[in-house]
């Protein structure tokens, strides 16, 4: 039996990101984990090799050889956009440095400067989780009703026109990701699958 229940992926709920040490591990410091709702989608494409093709014709013209090696995937590209230029989430997937100011004990975030030229912006990556609800009949799934979308190694930078003016500011970020078996059972140990 499916218990899934043949749902639907419906709406963005959430999405997390997770910054990860140079071996891929997910790093676990107070600022190292940041959980949003606000983001206006995230979406990923596989990207595929073709694989090679060799025909060997006979000396009468007609095809002898033919073989198509498998097309094999080599990542997956990412996009990542957000509804407001949120300066902690920014700083965790695109690097650079959060500007913070501390007033009665409480530091708050109130902006971000980008990468240094030269520099790679996105740093040893970051781990990427996204829900969405899950919908049989027009309403949430009884059994699991949510998708988790797990993305284990994200390497992501600022991307587009940034437009100040009588509209929403683009905060978008793309790149891509790959397969990550250091990324375990994820950042709250509830992970069951290979990464």
């Amino acid at each position: 039996m499916a218990t899934q229940q043949y749902a639907a992926s419906v709406q963005g709920v959430a999405v997390r990101v997770t910054r990860l040490d140079a071996a891929g591990n997910l790093l676990t410091g107070a600022t190292d984990s940041y959980t949003t709702s606000s983001f206006t989608r995230v979406s990923f494409t596989p990207e595929y090799e073709d694989g090679d093709e060799i025909t060997e014709k006979a000396a009468n013209g007609t095809i002898c050889v033919s073989y198509k090696a498998p097309d094999t995937l080599k990542r997956v590209t990412m996009e990542i956009a957000i509804c407001e230029p949120d300066p902690e989430f920014t700083a965790l997937v695109s690097g650079g440095i959060l500007l913070t100011e501390t007033s009665g004990g409480s530091t708050m975030a109130m902006g971000w400067a980008s990468a240094q030229v030269g520099e790679d912006p996105s740093g040893n990556g970051v781990a990427v989780e996204v829900w969405s609800y899950a919908v049989v009949n027009g309403k949430k799934a009884a059994t699991n009703p949510y998708y988790q979308w797990v993305f284990p190694y994200v390497k992501v930078r600022q991307s587009g026109d940034r437009v100040i003016e009588n509209g929403l500011l683009a905060n978008t970020f793309e790149g891509f990701g790959l397969g990550n078996s250091s990324f375990d059972t994820g950042p709250d140990g509830r992970w069951r699958w290979p990464a």
